[in-house]
């Protein structure tokens, strides 16, 4: 028995046979399953993607270094030598399981004239985990004012973001789910607690203001560096990011390339320069000043400054002893 269809040709029109339709749909359904396997190994390809770059996380404890020390430092930004902005940085332990960063910064000189811009900044670590317990920021433009809070736990951080000026406010909060979350001052604790051999690489994933971001730090070497504060011999790293989604999945930063950091090698390991390559151009963040608040650690460690806001204090008294007492040994008295 045949059922016959029309199918277009040329001349007479031709029916076409059971068996002949068959094949058609046999054709369709391999077309069908193909398609779903490639599908399905799309999706499969794409889990392992996200499960791969978890399993590159960097799972080691904080290490045995020794702790910052209290301190005050000024930093200058900006752009092929231009400073456009500058900062203060105050790092405390207000109690003995907590330490703290404040922070203020504004744009200076005709930048300010374009962009005005003052932030104030307060972030909390625990000082045993060297985890981010809270993070709070204030941003004033000319025209508005934004104000970030977070608060992190163990599994993840609440953001509760506030924008606006005025009676025109809006706040929104957002939860982001994750373990062992940084903040950028947290990151910066833990991986300076580890021994940063060259070549060793990092992978934490740091949740700074309104996205997470997976941080590959890689130690590139040892050199010695010149900024505003003195000469330093340093430890040279490459910082890469990539966002996050929201499944998981890495994205390229929209405005963030990479960036080259040098920080102290010595017992203190201080932020010393940051060059970043973003969607402008290069910009840059340079260490001008610091001093300690405790004893110096750094005695006798070769190419090091201990640039103290005492030691700049009593630098001319103790000369002025020196010369007096040089001159009353020229004139023969005690």
């Amino acid at each position: 028995m045949y059922f016959f269809v029309q199918v277009k040709r040329r001349g007479s029109p031709r029916r076409a046979t059971i068996y002949e339709r068959f094949q058609a749909a046999h054709l369709s359904i391999r077309f069908s399953s193909q398609s779903a396997i490639v599908l399905l190994l799309l999706h499969t390809f794409s889990f392992t993607s996200v499960a791969n770059w978890q399993s590159t996380l960097t799972k080691d404890p904080p290490g045995n270094f020794p702790e910052l020390r209290p301190l005050h430092a000024t930093y200058r930004f900006g752009w092929s030598g231009l400073t456009a902005a500058t900062g203060e940085v105050q790092f405390t332990k207000p109690s003995q399981d907590r330490l703290q960063f404040e922070g203020t910064g504004r744009t200076i000189s005709f930048v300010r004239a374009l962009w005005k811009l003052d932030v104030n900044y307060r972030a909390l670590a625990n000082a045993e985990t060297l985890r981010p317990v809270e993070t709070r920021q204030t941003e004033n433009y000319r025209a508005k004012k934004i104000a970030t809070q977070l608060t992190f736990t163990n599994n993840g951080v609440i953001r509760a973001r506030t924008e606006g000026q005025g009676s025109a406010v809006d706040t929104k909060t957002r939860d982001f789910s994750f373990p062992n979350l940084f903040d950028l001052d947290s990151a910066m604790l833990y991986l300076r607690s580890q021994p940063l051999r060259d070549r060793s690489i990092h992978r934490v994933v740091v949740y700074p203001a309104t996205s997470a971001y997976l941080a590959t730090v890689t130690v590139l070497g040892r050199e010695k560096i010149s900024v505003r504060a003195g000469n330093y011999a340093a430890i040279k790293i490459d910082l890469q990011l990539n966002r996050i989604g929201k499944k998981l999945d890495l994205e390229p930063h929209r405005k963030f390339r990479r960036a080259t950091v040098w920080v102290s090698d010595d017992n203190d390991r201080i932020l010393l320069r940051i060059e970043a390559q973003v969607f402008v151009g290069t910009v840059f963040a340079e260490l001008q000043s610091i001093h300690f608040d405790g004893p110096n650690r750094n005695a006798g460690v070769t190419g090091f400054h201990e640039h103290s806001m005492l030691d700049v204090i009593q630098e001319p008294i103790l000369r002025a002893r020196a010369a007096q007492a040089e001159d009353g040994r020229d004139d023969g008295t005690d």
